[in-house]
């Protein structure tokens, strides 16, 4: 049996003890990072092993990255704006510029040693920035209200369509030109970073889908494919990333 590839996972919801309900018999409540399960379920559905990757310092990265074959960037709070030296705006959520450093270097860093990256909403925004791009920091202000980007309904049924560029790598992968997909953000990739290009759009303009042009498996897209992946359409882009990790 071959070995299956490492994925690195990020994880960048904080949640705060007076958001924790405490048990009785269980510990304290205290500052803690919270991941969905369901990152690691799709990675391991996709053939790989996920492990969870804890925002340390930035000088630890590279012992983080050593052992692993691809980097998946999870979803997560607002990216700080001063992370591309923009002012925030009035409708910017609570954010955490300590945890947006270290992501951001992650992903540069990835990046440098040429692995794969996927990127899930907070993720795909974290990898735009990472190569220099901007954020949409409140798409009501740009939008014409027809598709509701903050969906109330479970992240397992998909609101919306997503247009894909008929040569895009992630047409190819998905083996469609549109995908069905939920929607859970207010914020979305502005100026694009160097060497991606937007390869998805809904249907009010809002880029759905970066992909890099340098080189292959560098992926960001705006929903959370791995509440969907049920939907073959959705693992696919878990087993792209997987297929592409190098044990």
């Amino acid at each position: 049996m071959s070995a299956r590839p490492l994925i690195g996972v990020t994880t960048s919801e904080v949640r705060q003890p007076h958001d924790t309900r405490p048990t009785e018999q269980g510990e304290p409540p205290q500052r803690e990072m919270v991941l969905g399960l369901r990152y690691l379920a799709a990675v391991e559905l996709a053939g790989g092993i996920p492990v969870v990757l804890p925002p340390l310092e930035v000088d630890a990265i590279p012992a983080l990255l050593a052992h692993l074959s691809a980097v998946c960037l999870s979803g997560g709070p607002d990216l700080n704006p001063s992370a591309y030296d923009t002012r925030p705006h009035p409708e910017l959520g609570p954010t955490e510029p300590w945890l947006d450093d270290f992501e951001i270097a992650l992903a540069r860093a990835a990046d440098e040693r040429g692995m794969p990256i996927l990127g899930i909403c907070r993720g795909a925004q974290a990898l735009n920035v990472a190569r220099g791009g901007t954020l949409h920091q409140h798409l009501p202000d740009i939008t014409d209200g027809s598709i509701d980007h903050r969906q109330t309904e479970p992240g397992e049924c998909p609101t919306h369509e997503v247009r894909l560029a008929a040569r895009s790598s992630i047409a190819r992968t998905l083996g469609s030109l549109y995908a069905s997909v939920n929607s859970f953000h207010h914020q979305a990739a502005d100026q694009l970073g160097a060497d991606l290009r937007a390869v998805g759009h809904a249907d009010d303009g809002v880029i759905e889908v970066i992909e890099g042009t340098d080189r292959p498996h560098v992926r960001g897209v705006q929903w959370h494919a791995e509440t969907l992946v049920a939907r073959d359409h959705h693992l696919a882009l878990f087993a792209d990333l997987v297929g592409a990790a190098k044990p």
